[in-house]
């Protein structure tokens, strides 16, 4: 029997590969005789599949490194492997592949026991016509196939579930009282690769004595590493609030957060937090390597951007986050979002959006109603990015503004 492959055409649509594609098998055979019974029925089929001839596991399991089939016949008898052995060290090869295990008349068990330990169908030497051989090696690749998808189905549906676990940790619903002294609208947008999250997160609470905290942060990275860190640094912001820690020591502790968690020693997050007096109408303002911030108010727009420090994990207990007062008039909303939102590529993507064209794109829209404005202008920067390929990083978007009641008693 020939080694290289037989000449043919395809080998039908029933394998799931288009009709015009050529089947390819691959046959683990040491006996000659037993070859050329395979290579008569393969030659029976029409249309012909490639058929490729290898003696021992380890000449198989060499072409599956190079050139992988769709369906293996596998002796499992051979001169380096013995019984289910065989199996096994094709399908640790490569477990993508089907495979058909040939057994003798005596082993129709060890076939059996082979279906239960990956294989996807067996036939039994001396008992095979052309007519069961070219069923049997369709609906194994068939099989496969539909193994495959449903393991590919499954893994989506468990990453779904796991990205709104994490979505949930990483963008919950503000802790406000009943009598709160701030609206908040608050937006998250995916970037291209949707099963993908990134480490964005953002979370506004009220304390017992009214005043108004908010954060909104960027972890390096994308990924469940990036998101898992983001859930931990914004669940233990939350709680620092709770507990009356803020100011320099809330990132502080942050920051430490952040070593314990980060999956390297590279990954770092930006921070900017917020405390919103309502007895002043003052805003606190830190700012952890994190961008600056628009200010809208009934006279338009402006870019806010305070002295800061270093990303948090940038420079491990020496960095230094001050204090800036910024007066947030009562008919103003302080908007704060992550690079996502302008660093994105535009046009032929040879050039990003940047802050510059960020700031002149949201002096083009309406500022009211919040979300109306939040909502026009995501779209528009997506929209800038469709040539580019689209957004490709996470947006958070965190705004916020005094209530109806406080805006009324100017």
């Amino acid at each position: 029997m020939r080694s290289d492959a037989l000449n043919a055409e395809s080998f039908g649509a029933g394998a799931g590969h288009g009709s015009r594609r050529r089947l390819h098998i691959l046959l683990v055979e040491d006996d000659p005789g037993d070859a050329l019974l395979v290579e008569e029925m393969v030659a029976d089929l029409s249309p012909r599949p490639r058929l490729d001839w290898v003696r021992t596991l380890s000449e198989a399991g060499a072409r599956l490194r190079t050139d992988v089939p769709d369906c293996v016949l596998l002796d499992l008898h051979l001169p380096d492997a013995h019984g289910l052995e065989a199996l096994a060290e094709i399908r640790a090869q490569n477990d993508q592949v089907a495979v058909v295990v040939m057994t003798g008349l005596d082993q129709e068990r060890t076939g059996l026991s082979a279906l239960a330990s990956g294989a996807q169908d067996y036939l039994v030497k001396g008992r095979v016509d052309p007519e069961l051989f070219g069923r049997a090696v369709r609906y194994a690749i068939q099989r496969k196939q539909a193994e495959r998808t449903g393991a590919a189905l499954q893994a989506s549906q468990m990453r779904a579930q796991e990205n709104a676990r994490l979505e949930r940790g990483l963008l919950p619903t503000p802790l406000l009282g009943a009598d709160s002294v701030v609206e908040v609208v608050s937006r998250y947008r995916p970037g291209r690769d949707h099963s993908l999250l990134g480490g964005d997160f953002y979370d506004v609470v009220q304390d017992s004595t009214g005043v108004v905290h908010a954060v909104i942060g960027d972890v390096s990275g994308h990924g469940p590493d990036a998101a898992a860190t983001g859930v931990a640094l914004r669940l233990a912001w939350r709680t620092l609030v709770l507990s009356g820690v803020t100011g320099a020591r809330q990132l502080n502790l942050l920051e430490e957060v952040l070593l314990a968690e980060r999956a390297d020693q590279q990954t770092f997050a930006t921070a900017t937090s917020l405390v919103l007096d309502p007895a002043t109408r003052q805003v606190t303002v830190r700012r952890a390597g994190h961008p600056g911030m628009l200010r809208c108010t009934d006279t338009g727009l402006s870019w806010v951007e305070v002295p800061g420090g270093p990303a948090l994990g940038f420079v491990p207990g020496f960095a230094q986050w001050p204090a800036h007062e910024v007066a947030l008039a009562s008919d103003a909303g302080l908007m704060l979002f992550t690079d996502g939102l302008f660093e994105g590529r535009v046009g032929d993507g040879s050039t990003r959006l940047g802050e510059d064209g960020l700031l002149e794109l949201a002096r083009t829209l309406p500022a009211e109603p919040p979300e109306s404005f939040i909502d026009a202008l995501i779209g528009q920067v997506a929209e800038l990015s469709l040539a580019a390929g689209g957004l490709d990083d996470d947006v958070a978007i965190l705004y916020v503004r005094w209530s109806d009641a406080m805006r009324r008693t100017k």
